[in-house]
């Protein structure tokens, strides 16, 4: 009887967990399965994932139906005298020829997303995301290159409805239905920056560009964080990326220009005066969450302070 209900049972969780997220952009507790898509590449990769989860299930039910036959139909006590049959020439044509056919089944659409989420031809506009231990800056080149870092907010400072190790002081802020270049690098070691609904998840390499494109399908605010580990505070650099209309993303520009102006072409007039000062970029840890959060603090206000202008 554990041979037939088993299957059944993780059969429903899988097929329940396809669509078990329910929030915009963020994890939810409990979750199984992706996040709601906000990207046409997102929305490939979960229809990709669902697809291949039925031929998943269909051949695990198919081989686990094969074994219970056998095991019923070959006992001992029914074959006191066992075949001695050892070639089949038509089974084995079939069992070679079948999962040819699905892996053919599976390389075509698998093959087409991924030339999908390549890169996009003709982008409307560019992000750049550029990592280092332990916050990201953004620039953007097309809307007078304005440049500002993105750092974790400490526990303490957390405020109602905002989400802990995922919220950010500067949040990225991006036009929905714009077709987006997000070039990412990185100035240390090698970061990845990850977005769960957008379907990105592409590593910031030292001395590399790499490329991926987003089209944000509707508005809100969505999370993700750096997937690669890249030292002791791996786990405190969120992404937090708000999807606006493009009337309000053409207001924030204008607000963010002068947030984030430079005094000359090189660096900001902020980041002059603290030149030879220390990087006050050190999340906090687990183990001394008190004394790192103050550190974390102090490194939000040193990001808004000393480098809002860019880098």
């Amino acid at each position: 009887m554990i041979f037939r209900t088993v299957p059944a049972v993780v059969a429903v969780l899988f097929i329940l967990g396809a669509g078990g997220a329910v929030s915009a952009g963020a994890p939810e507790p409990w979750q199984l399965g992706f996040q709601p898509p906000a990207s046409p590449v997102m929305t490939g990769i979960d229809d990709f994932h669902n697809f291949l989860l039925w031929i998943i299930i269909l051949t695990a039910l198919f081989v686990t139906g094969l074994m219970l036959f056998v095991i019923i139909r070959f006992r001992a006590k029914r074959n006191p005298v066992p075949k001695r049959t050892t070639h089949n020439t038509a089974i084995e044509v079939i069992w070679t020829l079948v999962p040819i056919m699905i892996l053919a089944v599976i390389a075509v659409p698998s093959f087409r997303l991924l030339y999908f989420m390549d890169r996009i031809e003709v982008p409307e506009m560019t992000l750049k995301a550029i990592g280092h231990q332990w916050y990201w800056t953004y620039e953007y080149p097309d809307h007078g290159n304005f440049t500002f870092d993105s750092t974790m907010i400490p526990d303490e400072d957390i405020k109602p409805g905002q989400m802990r190790l995922l919220e950010v002081d500067n949040r990225v802020v991006l036009p929905v239905d714009t077709n987006i270049r997000i070039l990412m690098t990185s100035t240390d070691v090698i970061h990845a920056w990850a977005v769960p609904a957008f379907g990105i998840k592409t590593d910031t390499i030292p001395g590399r560009l790499n490329e991926s494109w987003v089209r944000i399908d509707r508005e809100g605010v969505y999370y993700g964080q750096c997937s690669e580990l890249c030292g002791i505070y791996h786990g405190f650099m969120p992404i937090a990326v708000e999807a606006v209309s493009k009337e309000a993303f053409g207001k924030w520009v204008e607000t963010a220009k002068k947030k984030f102006a430079r005094a000359d072409g090189g660096a900001p007039a902020a980041r002059v005066a603290r030149a030879g000062g220390p990087s006050p970029r050190r999340p906090a840890t687990p183990a001394k969450r008190g004394e790192s959060g103050s550190r974390l603090g102090e490194a939000s206000g040193g990001a808004r302070a000393g480098r809002a202008g860019g880098r």
